[in-house]
């Protein structure tokens, strides 16, 4: 079923990390926008319900969720789905996004975002998983760009242009993550300007900032456990100016720094998106 068109919304924000909620409960915080984990708030009512109600009063909310699994061969949960839709109907958030990837197989949650391989076959997968989550939510997706670590021998394009074919063929947008291109393009040594010379930049309408660890054998891996690095600033800001008006998020998961020092990092952030700016600034 054809997808409506999804408004742009030009703002910056945070994640809504329990550290920090008497900031967003008080709707103090000077932030556009809040971003939640949709899972942590999916059971029937609660007190992280409760209080997420009492946050929206206060800033529009973006849901943001890490267990669809839209690459999974076995389909869709429909319970996770229906859980899914009474929480986007109740909170009616800016939009509702999740990874290209898989999470598990026969019911069993990895809780972890796994790779796909960039196949014919794994593209019909994720497309007809999209279109049925788009269908049954009556809302369109966000699909977010993973971090990866391997690559499969039998890929058949390039992460990018799997992604501009899944735009396509399902209307979903997506939500461009420039740590994950960084640490993507480190570990597997294509350029990062080339994924955004192949991605459909009017289908973004959120982005992602975060920072990364060095592994072994100088992989990085994508831990969100650090301030954003020179070069993922760099690589946003030179997107920017093509991007037109996104969403603008500091992602942080573990090691949270009070609110201060998240809020500096949004700054630069906004100061970055004008064009022309430069990293120095």
């Amino acid at each position: 079923m054809p997808q409506p068109s999804l408004p742009r919304f030009a703002g910056f924000g945070l994640g809504m990390r329990t550290e920090h909620y008497d900031a967003y409960l008080s709707g103090t915080a000077p932030v556009d926008f809040v971003e939640i984990i949709s899972e942590n708030f999916m059971g029937e009512g609660g007190r992280p319900l409760h209080l997420l109600e009492r946050v929206r009063q206060n800033y529009p909310v973006a849901m943001h969720g890490v267990s669809m699994s839209i690459g999974s061969a076995d389909g869709l949960s429909a319970d996770y789905l229906a859980r899914l839709k009474r929480l986007a109907d109740r909170i009616e958030p800016l939009w509702v996004s999740d990874h290209l990837c898989w999470t598990g197989v026969d019911g069993f949650n990895s809780h972890d975002l796994l790779p796909l391989p960039y196949t014919r076959e794994a593209l019909e997968i994720a497309a007809r998983n999209i279109a049925l989550a788009q269908d049954l939510l009556d809302r369109p997706l966000l699909i977010e760009n993973p971090s990866s670590y391997i690559h499969f021998a039998d890929d058949a394009m390039a992460e990018w242009e799997f992604l501009a074919e899944l735009t396509r063929r399902t209307g979903c947008y997506l939500l461009l993550d420039f740590n994950n291109i960084y640490v993507s393009a480190t570990n597997h040594g294509f350029d990062p300007l080339a994924y955004l010379a192949g991605i459909p930049l009017d289908r973004v309408r959120q982005v992602h900032l975060a920072g990364h660890s060095a592994g072994q054998d100088g992989l990085l891996i994508d831990t969100h456990d650090r301030p954003v690095p020179d070069p993922v600033w760099a690589l946003y800001a030179q997107a920017m100016p093509r991007l037109g008006e996104v969403a603008v998020m500091i992602e942080r998961d573990d090691d949270i720094p009070p609110l201060e020092t998240l809020l500096d990092e949004l700054a630069l952030a906004r100061r970055l998106a004008k064009p022309g700016e430069s990293l120095a600034a």
